[in-house]
């Protein structure tokens, strides 16, 4: 793993990031896939729900809340 990624669950509301590994497997894996989440994906942190947790991103003009046990799969890179 390189030093300069950093799980998605740790982008700060508004910061922008590109999506460089995923490290789930099986179903969770292929849910990530499917909404986007490719090599080099531009994906904004939006908003937070007020418990903090999911959070809502924008993933190829979508918005998608993720809960952080998901997002914490997800290894970006920050633009």
């Amino acid at each position: 793993m390189n030093n300069i990624y950093i799980p998605l669950s740790s982008l700060s509301i508004g910061e922008k990031c590109k999506v460089k590994e995923l490290i789930s497997d099986g179903l969770t894996r292929r849910r990530m896939l499917d909404l986007g989440l490719i090599y080099n994906t531009v994906v904004e942190s939006l908003h937070q729900s007020p418990s903090g947790d999911p959070v809502a991103y924008l993933i190829r003009g979508a918005v998608i809340a993720l809960r952080s046990e998901a997002a914490s799969m997800i290894l970006v890179e920050k633009i």
